[in-house]
């Protein structure tokens, strides 16, 4: 039986390449600190460890004997990584270092790293492509792609077979929609169904593409065995429906038949106004092709949390740096 260990596998992204690969008769073993996740995404079957991969030294032991190692854990905070960098960028650039470097020692015969369109910062042109130089240009994006570099290097150096795969604004059930610092649909569904107007940041003409949980681990899983993924760094998700961040408030607000009257508040610094990545690469590579709408996505969505049920934000982790730029969404607690 070939064996997946999952970092973040309590997390959104990290549970759903749980479920694939149990469908697929792997054993699956996993690690989550929960700072980003639900103990409850982690499928009965996974053999699960609560602990941190800032924990170096237990890591190595755990990982033996496995195939595969997909890394998901981050704390991915892009816009709180302007205000908290230091638990931002250990549990983002430091814990990746420490994931590779416990699957080498391991023996583990492939590692993916799941990476950000963060790397990609501010471009001339839209959408991004995997051979743009990265900018990155916040904590967060620095120490994803200083993690790249990282991976990179002791790839070479110490024969880790490395795919590099980068998501983008992945949505879906199972995303932590209690947390007030990022998942911008999810912080939106959680609001309007509690009969509460969203919240946007600056005038809304923010212009993201939005992947569908299952467009994403469907790109993932193809990475475990193909031989054309080694080396290699693809953007994964859909690229075909570039939205603003205005018209995602209403496309929800119309889902949930919510009359919406938006709080507009001052933009976050550092934010990043265009941010659309091309799949271009992954199509020509694996054939690959979006399977799931955006309104099919958030519909899900909001399905889950209403199953759930609605949750006050938890403001769950340190502001460390407080200014007169720091939102007043989070030091007001506004959510």
């Amino acid at each position: 039986m070939k064996k997946v260990f999952i970092t973040g596998v309590a997390g959104f992204l990290g549970s759903h390449l749980a479920d694939a690969f149990l469908a697929r008769g792997y054993h699956v073993a996993g690690i989550d600190n929960l700072i980003g996740g639900y103990e409850d995404n982690v499928p009965k079957e996974v053999e699960f460890y609560r602990g941190d991969l800032l924990d170096f030294n237990s890591l190595a032991s755990k990982m033996k004997g496995y195939d595969l190692v997909y890394h998901t854990a981050c704390t991915a905070y892009e816009g709180l990584s302007v205000f908290s960098p230091s638990i931002i960028v250990a549990n983002t650039c430091q814990i990746s270092v420490n994931a590779a470097t416990a699957a080498i020692q391991a023996g583990v015969g492939r590692f993916i790293h799941c990476s950000s369109m963060a790397r990609y910062g501010t471009q001339d042109i839209t959408p991004f492509t995997e051979t743009m130089e990265c900018k990155p240009q916040d904590p967060y994006g620095i120490a994803k792609y200083a993690a790249e570099l990282l991976l990179k290097n002791l790839s070479l150096v110490h024969d880790l077979p490395l795919v590099i795969a980068v998501p983008h604004n992945i949505v879906g059930p199972r995303q932590k929609y209690d947390d007030p610092f990022r998942n911008v649909a999810s912080i939106m569904i959680n609001l309007m169904l509690q009969n509460r107007q969203p919240v946007i940041y600056g005038d809304g003409t923010q212009v993201r593409c939005f992947s569908d949980i299952r467009d994403d681990v469907d790109c993932l899983v193809e990475f475990a065995t193909n031989p054309l993924a080694l080396g290699e760094t693809f953007n994964i998700g859909p690229d075909e429906h570039p939205i603003q961040v205005l018209e995602l408030a209403k496309e929800i607000a119309r889902l949930l038949d919510f009359r919406l009257d938006p709080i507009f508040v001052t933009g976050r610094p550092q934010e990043v106004k265009h941010a659309t990545c091309s799949a271009d690469k992954i199509r020509n590579f694996f054939g690959y092709s979006t399977k799931i709408t955006l309104e099919e996505s958030l519909s899900g969505m909001i399905d889950y949390v209403r199953r759930r049920g609605v949750r006050p934000f938890e403001y769950h982790l340190p502001i460390e740096i407080v200014s007169e730029k720091t939102p007043k969404t989070w030091t007001n607690k506004m959510f």
